[in-house]
Order: C-alpha cells, then sequence, then structure tokens
C-alpha cells in the first residue's frame, strides 16, 4: 500500500505592507522569532537547519527565496515524511494590508495535517509579531 498524499493551505491577513512581512519570512534565520517550538535556527549553503523546543535537529532545504514574488519554500528531507514541500507567500494587498499564506505538500498525509496545523500556529504569531510587535508575547529571539 503507498502512503497517501495531501495538500494544507492556510491563511492570514496582516495589517502590515508586504515588504513589512517578507522582511520577516523572507529571512530564512529569523523563523524563530514566528514559529512556535523553534528554538533555534542555523543556515548555511542553501540548508536551514531549525533545532525545535525539544531538541529536534530538522534539516530543511532551501527551494525557492524570491524576493519579487515574495515566495520561500523549503524541503525537509527524512525523518519522518518521505516527500515534502513548504510554500510561505506574502501578497500584498494594498492600503498596508497583507495576506500571508502557507501552504505544505507531504506524504504521508498525516505528516501534511501536522505541519499544517503547526503554520497555521506560526501564522497567526506573525500576525501578532507584526501587527502589535515583539514585547507584546513572545520574547524575540
Amino acid at each position: 500500500m503507498t502512503a497517501r498524499r495531501a495538500s494544507i493551505r492556510r491563511e492570514i491577513r496582516i495589517a502590515c505592507p508586504a515588504a513589512a512581512v517578507w522582511e520577516v519570512v523572507g529571512d530564512p534565520a529569523r523563523l524563530a522569532q514566528w514559529w512556535p517550538g523553534v528554538a533555534g535556527v542555523e543556515v548555511a549553503d542553501g540548508v536551514r537547519t531549525v533545532t525545535t523546543s525539544a531538541g529536534l535537529a530538522i534539516a530543511e532545504e532551501i527551494v525557492t527565496l524570491d524576493p519579487l514574488q515574495r515566495r520561500f519554500q523549503y524541503r525537509i528531507r527524512g525523518g519522518l515524511v518521505s516527500e515534502h514541500l513548504s510554500t510561505v507567500d506574502v501578497i500584498d494587498l494594498g492600503e498596508s494590508t497583507s495576506l500571508a499564506v502557507y501552504s505544505v505538500d507531504a506524504v504521508p498525509a498525516t505528516m501534511a495535517l501536522v505541519i499544517g496545523g503547526a503554520g497555521w500556529g506560526a501564522l497567526e504569531e506573525l500576525k501578532r509579531l507584526l501587527e502589535q510587535g515583539p514585547s507584546s508575547g513572545r520574547e524575540e529571539r
């Protein structure tokens, strides 16, 4: 029996210009500021290594980092996923408002649900960080 694939997409409207949202999202090293459960990040040679609060290190291949389209894509290799691609898009809605979109495609399908759920929490934290500033909850790292 082959593992099933799933795709999940989450989006959130942020009262902040797209350039300011991209400044955070488009810097792979800043993930710990807006992704709950991330304790540390190292970026080298096209790979972002994320260390979770539980101490798990996850290597992510940076696939796309496009400031013109405001698109960031990464791929987790190995671990609990046999295939994975996540995408973060920042869309300018005008009038200092943006749409941040997080999508994930993964095999097995259950991992898309897990990663997509974490992505929703990250989008909510990104919104909070940008609309209210770093001092209103989580510490800036």
